[in-house]
């Protein structure tokens, strides 16, 4: 492996001048590339939108829900003359508005079922909306205060164009004058999404200044044994650049979970930085920087590169999960990582070839020397000892994995952005109201669903879902309003069927029916759970089982109440695959790099670190969401980084001592302060993400910080007692051998 480093160690040495040049060029190329990073949000993030279920969702939010506003009117009075009129003056001028498709309200119901005008008396109103069935009217008129017009966006539009079309309509209604103590807002899910894509943008930036900001506290106290501190920071900002400028010009979307890798890359990018900071400040103090620098690239460099790709084993796992943001927060980690690494390898070499580093000598800082102290006292006393310690450590992970079982699982998206969002807000108060305001979709389709048979079974099988499932509080499908405009009956024949639905205006009849050939009939609940929905899903398809529709005719559950309850069934079967995926790869990983008896040792804290962190997971009260299920691959990839790192040093002391004790002393005595600092830096760089205001990425913030600092713990306390137990074990296997078996013990060695 050091033949691989050498070259570049002589690059750097030879030629900085040139090096530093192409540097800059890519520095610029990268910055560009940053101003074409795109943020991602809606169904494409939780599930495979070129799979069947995925098709079929995207089917039916392009033909039937769109991109839906809601425009929540609140007054004393929802149906006031006065109110009903402000209503239908602003519909046509809203849907002339650019990208608006279509507008419907209660106004155009009452218009057609009064020769296309609006009662001017409030009796005359109230004759009318008698008519109106109550499954109708719920959807328009959810109660005494509230009004909802639903606004249609034009399918497909880019997000430039759906931030114009929101702006536009927020602009068009602060224009317009609603009658006295009505309030007028936006809301639904274009406008939830949108909002949700401009926090995220804050939120990241105020994530990555945050890191960067506590890293920099952290090095100027803890890293000052070492000339020029605060080094590594601006390599790893510099790698950060270079990680967004990959991202931007490989077209790579970011969403909520990816927004949580970049506290995540730089906290072990700080560590890799650290490393070969801490080991070029240790070689300068004795060598010339030349030799220096080939010394710190060639032996910490093989050595971090090994704990950098190790920890990439754990962030492939997650392309196992079936949740496209697990896998983005996958991706974006290895690219991540693997700069930062790139960018330390050459950057701390290159800049201490520029700038003559010059290193502070021996004995400098006695805040080193007596970490280094008590950290070598500590392992060699646990070296002494490592039964017990492995008993206690082996006990708390196996409670940790029969716990595990027992954290709930949270896909509710609205619990997972800030609490005082805007958008978040208002969608509460209507839920407050009527329920949840995302409906529960049955897409049916078949040659003709608008036959006499398949209407009347849309009408049946409503009733009987909102009659015997409590959570479901209406229904609504074209049947309501066939009936509405057939006099408040169903239509007996075909003739009869087809006179009504000829009268139902074209706004409201393509919310429900797509040709003849597709229909949806829309369901409402309750506020209900992840698992309560997964539950009453399980019970609508169920039911169609039972009472199916007419022959010839499908029917489907699908829109985001399908997406989000599959998501919770993809978490829980996915979740310990992607742990158990990513810890064999790390093993395998081990296996094929080191070929001997040291490869297993890592395994033992890392496997330790995972259950641990459900006990904490646990203990804390946090629930498993998309971020949180893949902390089990990531906290082995972290986990690994430090104990190889310490594994790497043992091996590299025990060519100059055969004594196992000695070895862990020295080893830890010399990568001690290092491995402490950058796992502070590491875990106030990971810290930062307490600081979001989106919930599931500061819960993901709280478990990384544990996780972190347990492999911390593993790395210093486990490690000495693995490997010293593995070299007794190995010892008394050569004895075993050489006085039972009389073979000679040097051919074990």
């Amino acid at each position: 492996m050091p033949s691989i480093f050498s070259p570049i160690a002589d690059q750097i040495v030879q030629r900085p001048g040139t090096l530093s040049k192409i540097i800059l060029v890519l520095m610029v190329v990268s910055i560009i590339g940053m101003t074409m990073v795109t943020m991602e949000t809606g169904n494409a993030t939780y599930m495979d939108v070129n799979s069947p279920e995925g098709i079929l969702v995207e089917h039916y939010t392009d033909t039937f829900q769109k991109e839906t506003v809601i425009l929540l009117i609140e007054s004393d009075d929802s149906t006031s003359p006065e109110l009903l009129e402000y209503l239908s003056s602003i519909e046509k001028p809203l849907a002339n508005l650019q990208y608006v498709n279509s507008v419907t309200s209660i106004a155009d119901i009452i218009k057609s079922l009064n020769n296309d005008v609006l009662p001017s008396s409030s009796g005359e109103m109230d004759e009318i909306l008698a008519k109106v069935p109550a499954n109708v009217m719920k959807v328009y008129v959810p109660s005494g205060m509230l009004n909802m017009a639903s606004i249609g966006l034009d399918a497909g539009l880019s997000d430039n164009k759906k931030t114009s079309a929101l702006t536009n309509l927020q602009k068009f209604i602060d224009s317009t004058n609603p009658p006295p103590g009505t309030s007028v807002k936006l809301t639904g899910s274009a406008a939830f999404q949108q909002e949700m894509k401009q926090e995220m943008g804050k939120s990241m930036g105020t994530l990555i200044l945050a890191a960067l900001v506590l890293m920099i506290l952290v090095m100027g106290l803890l890293f000052g044994y070492v000339n020029h501190r605060f080094l590594p920071v601006v390599i790893v900002a510099a790698g950060l650049i270079f990680t967004f400028g990959f991202i931007g010009l490989s077209g790579i979307k970011i969403s909520m979970a990816v927004i949580s890798a970049f506290p995540v890359m730089i906290g072990l990018g700080i560590d890799y930085a650290i490393q070969f900071h801490a080991r070029l400040e240790e070689e300068s103090r004795d060598h010339p920087l030349a030799e220096a620098i080939h010394t710190t690239i060639t032996k910490t460099g093989p050595a971090v590169m090994y704990a950098m790709l190790a920890t990439c084993m754990g962030f492939v796992a997650m392309y196992i999960s079936p949740v496209p943001m697990m896998q983005g927060f996958g991706l974006v980690s290895i690219i991540g990582v693997v700069t930062c690494y790139i960018t330390s390898l050459i950057g701390i070499p290159l800049i201490a070839m520029l700038i003559q580093y010059k290193a502070k000598g021996h004995g400098v800082s006695k805040q080193a020397v007596i970490v280094d102290s008590a950290l070598s006292r500590m392992a060699v006393s646990i070296a002494k000892r490592p039964v017990p310690v492995l008993l206690i450590v082996l006990l708390v992970a196996f409670i940790g994995i029969q716990v595990d079982a027992r954290i709930p699982v949270n896909t509710n998206e609205n619990s997972f952005v800030p609490p005082d969002m805007p958008a978040k807000t208002t969608l509460d108060k209507v839920s407050r109201t009527i329920g949840s305001t995302d409906s529960a979709p049955i897409v049916i389709r078949g040659s003709d669903v608008l036959s006499l048979d398949s209407v009347q079974w849309m009408k049946d099988f409503t009733d009987l879902e909102v009659r015997t499932r409590s959570k479901i509080t209406r229904g609504a499908s074209i049947a309501d309003y066939v009936i509405t405009y057939n006099n408040g009956t169903m239509p007996q024949t075909q003739s009869e069927l087809d006179a009504a639905l000829a009268k139902i205006p074209e706004n409201i009849r393509k919310t429900y029916v797509n040709g003849k050939n597709e229909g949806v009939i829309q369901f409402y609940t309750v506020k209900l759970t992840t698992t309560t929905k997964s539950d009453l899903k399980n019970d609508i398809e169920g039911d169609l089982k039972l009472y199916p529709p007419p022959p010839g005719i499908k029917s489907d559950v699908t829109g985001s109440f399908a997406v989000f309850t599959n998501l919770v069934n993809d978490i829980v079967e996915s979740k310990d695959i992607i742990t158990y995926t990513g810890f064999i790869l790390v093993v395998l990983f081990l296996a094929l790099v080191y070929r001997n008896v040291n490869a297993i040792t890592p395994i033992v804290p890392i496997a330790a670190v995972v259950g641990w962190n459900a006990v904490a997971m646990y203990v804390l009260g946090i629930d498993y969401n998309v971020m949180t299920a893949c902390l089990g691959s990531m906290t082995i990839g972290v986990a690994a980084e430090y104990t190889i790192l310490v594994m790497e040093r043992f091996i590299e002391e025990k060519e100059t001592t055969p004594d196992v004790i000695e070895a862990l002393k020295n080893s830890v005595s010399k990568i001690g302060s290092a491995i402490m600092v950058s796992g502070f830096a590491t875990f106030f760089g990971f810290s930062a993400l307490i600081l979001s205001t989106f919930p599931i990425i500061s819960n993901f913030g709280l478990t990384t910080i544990i996780a972190v600092l347990f492999s911390l713990i593993g790395a210093i306390v486990v490690m000495p007692a693995i490997l010293s137990f593995v070299d007794r074990v190995v010892h008394g296997l050569e004895e075993f051998e050489e006085e039972v078996l009389h073979i000679p013990s040097h051919s074990h060695k």
